[in-house]
């Protein structure tokens, strides 16, 4: 969660890098919960494309985005940092979370220690897990470090297409209190 605060996406516009962001004229989150319930901006610099996302209220729930799958949970575009690997897709939100990534993947000894992400590494699925797959990963680890630096249309990974490879019947829900 703690990674969804800024995401990198295929604009809309101009099929060039653009940035998922909290809204700026907001405080910043006190729990990385918060951030599945906060506005949210999509903007691209180069094509000037904005877009506004707010959590739906239901009652006196509001249902937030759902982390997880190739695209953003928010405007549901294609994430900018994805690629092949290994026969799957490896992809990332940001360049925080490809650090993250590859600090876990290089681990030989992978100890148990109470962090933020430390959800995340146990829901990664195995092929990223795997000792003999450590040097391919890595290496696809280093391909989205470099597309992180790009923003062009055409330099765009061939990975990052829409795949709506994950159902998502709902989202997350806080309940902020009141009646049900």
């Amino acid at each position: 969660m703690q990674f969804a605060d800024r995401i990198l996406v295929v604009c809309p516009g101009c099929g060039g890098r653009a940035l998922v962001v909290l809204r700026p004229d907001l405080e910043a989150p006190r729990y990385f919960s918060e951030l599945m319930f906060m506005p949210r901006r999509l903007v691209c610099a180069a094509c000037g494309t904005t877009d506004e996302w707010e959590a739906e209220v239901q009652g006196a729930a509001l249902v937030g985005a759902a982390l997880g799958g190739t695209e953003d949970p928010f405007f549901r575009q294609p994430l900018w940092l994805q690629t092949r690997c290994v026969g799957h897709i490896l992809w990332a939100y940001n360049e925080r979370h490809i650090d993250e990534l590859a600090a876990y993947v290089r681990a030989v000894l992978r100890q148990q220690v109470a962090s933020p992400t430390m959800a995340m590494f146990s829901r990664l699925p195995v092929w990223m897990k795997r000792a003999d797959n450590r040097p391919e990963v890595l290496a696809g680890l280093g391909t989205l470090r470099a597309l992180a630096e790009r923003s062009a249309p055409a330099e765009r990974s061939d990975a990052a297409y829409p795949r709506d490879d994950r159902p998502r019947l709902r989202g997350s829900t806080f309940f902020r209190g009141g009646p049900y």
